[in-house]
């Protein structure tokens, strides 16, 4: 990786921020309506109810993404994170997780939350190394391919 930087989404990321997501979860799962509904409408759906979508971008095109969707309660939800396969491997996954911690931290926020899948384990150890930890989510996800739901205290 030469120049990447991590900067905050702008509405011109949102065709990136969608093609990002739909390549790697079409690769291992079928595409939900619920992702559609976030992936359809950013702003409204993630930004407007105080959330924040970061994207990294290399050579001036975006190359990886990471949503923090606010939950009820306070924290937030670790969501739609992908990386292009070009990227995969390059710890660009690991700046995108601390940016995302560096954020929530900066919000005051106590915890944050994701949801992912179990035979994913290049994600899987990517999020133990940063302390999160396995929980019983307090309620289904509105996802079919999450099978493991985990919390990192802040």
């Amino acid at each position: 990786m030469g120049t990447m930087e991590i900067v905050d989404f702008h509405p011109d990321h949102a065709s990136a921020f969608k093609a990002l997501n739909v390549a790697w979860i079409t690769h291992y799962f079928a595409l939900e309506a619920k992702d559609l509904e976030v992936l359809d409408d950013p702003a409204g759906k993630v930004l407007a109810p105080g959330g924040h979508i970061l994207i990294a971008i290399e050579a001036g095109e975006p190359v990886g993404c990471v949503a923090l969707m606010a939950m009820k309660g306070g924290g937030f939800e670790v969501a739609k994170m992908a990386v292009t396969d070009a990227y995969k491997g390059q710890g660009l996954g690991r700046a995108l997780m601390a940016a995302c911690v560096e954020r929530a931290r900066a919000a005051g926020a106590e915890r944050l939350y994701l949801e992912t899948n179990s035979a994913l384990a290049p994600a899987l150890g990517l999020y133990h190394s940063f302390g999160f930890r396995r929980i019983e989510p307090a309620e289904p996800s509105p996802y079919a391919r999450a099978d493991v739901a985990m919390e990192l205290t802040l």
